[in-house]
């Protein structure tokens, strides 16, 4: 069982490849002397810390990239909620091995903003206080097994699709660690897909299950992708600083696209009556997600909101001993360096 090549990851892991390529490329750059920030994003070279930039391009990467980090830290609850519950060692160990992977992308992400002047208990309390936000998907419940399999499906489809062209973000440590995170991603979207294979070719209750999941999980998954493009108020400059590279409605189109035939052999339905093939666009018609509902889930009032960030912050008060503990250790290890220094020099 496979997904289609050409809509499916595959297709959207050979983009990668490709920008990782380019990236190497961009490391040494052509431009003739101190190259201006303008110039620099024109010239589609990367922007590095040593770099001068817009105050406003600094805020806006630390606003994004922030955002991006809680929301893998965010989404382990989820998922997290599973692992003693996954019906087999085999799907218990994969279900780990993904929600681990979430917590090193939120580490990657946490180390490109910090290239910004921030730091990470800055970001860490700006989430913990509600000054920054997370994506509005970890807001809503996984209700049975078969959300495992639309979340790996779905959510991570539509991560893939919003993230793979933030591979060229103008920023570089940014599209640097977009890279692995895309390729692992990847990973996350073909184990849902194979999950949710597996139930919907099971018994007639793993099918209803698998559809259910479904159901619930399409429309808060096209919602990931923001408000349309009329209403956004981060996309045009960010599109014009080369940070994204499409708009929010053209992903979300490129995800619906990729989905239909994926479903088909899932031998599943999405949950939309009007979905159907458009030959004069080449794109297939479809309802839009419920935008107020995006905007209510974004301000606090989703299904979970409460809970996640509950559980969230007693996590961080939980884990402050650890932090002490490792911050001791390194001033510890510091001051023996130091003291060894001193005897070579006596």
């Amino acid at each position: 069982m496979e997904t289609p090549d050409v809509h499916g990851a595959d297709g959207l892991l050979g983009e990668v490849e490709e920008a990782e390529a380019d990236l190497r490329s961009a490391a040494s750059r052509d431009l003739e002397g101190t190259a201006s920030f303008e110039a620099i994003v024109a010239a589609d070279q990367k922007i590095e810390p040593r770099d001068v930039m817009p105050e406003a391009y600094r805020k806006g990467l630390i606003r994004q990239i922030a955002q991006h980090a809680h929301s893998e830290i965010i989404g382990m609850q989820p998922e997290g909620n599973w692992i003693t519950r996954a019906p087999s060692l085999r799907r218990k160990a994969i279900l780990l091995a993904k929600v681990q992977d979430e917590a090193g992308h939120g580490l990657y992400l946490y180390a490109a903003a910090e290239t910004l002047g921030v730091t990470r208990d800055e970001l860490t309390e700006a989430l913990l206080n509600g000054r920054q936000k997370y994506s509005s998907i970890f807001n809503y419940p996984t209700l049975t097994w078969a959300d495992m399999g639309a979340i790996g499906w779905l959510v991570d489809g539509a991560a893939i699709v919003n993230q793979v062209p933030l591979c060229r973000c103008s920023y570089g440590p940014y599209a640097r660690a977009m890279i692995r995170v895309c390729k692992e991603e990847s990973f996350h979207q073909r184990q849902g897909y194979q999950s949710l294979y597996v139930l919907a070719n099971g018994s007639p209750a793993q099918r209803a299950m698998a559809q259910d999941a479904v159901d619930r999980w399409w429309y808060p998954s096209l919602a990931m992708f923001g408000p349309p493009d009329t209403e956004s108020t981060h996309s045009a400059q960010s599109m014009e600083w080369k940070i994204k590279r499409f708009s929010n409605d053209d992903l979300r189109q490129r995800f619906v696209d990729m989905c239909v035939p994926q479903a088909e052999i899932l031998g599943l339905t999405l949950p939309d009556p009007d979905l159907r093939w458009n030959e004069e666009r080449g794109h297939y018609d479809f309802t839009q997600p419920d935008f107020e509902e995006l905007m209510r889930v974004v301000k606090g009032d989703g299904p979970c909101n409460r809970q996640r960030m509950t559980h969230r912050r007693r996590a961080h008060s939980d884990g402050a001993w650890v932090r002490e503990a490792a911050q001791a250790y390194a001033e510890k290890a510091r001051a023996a360096k130091g003291a060894s220094r001193e005897e070579v020099m006596a």
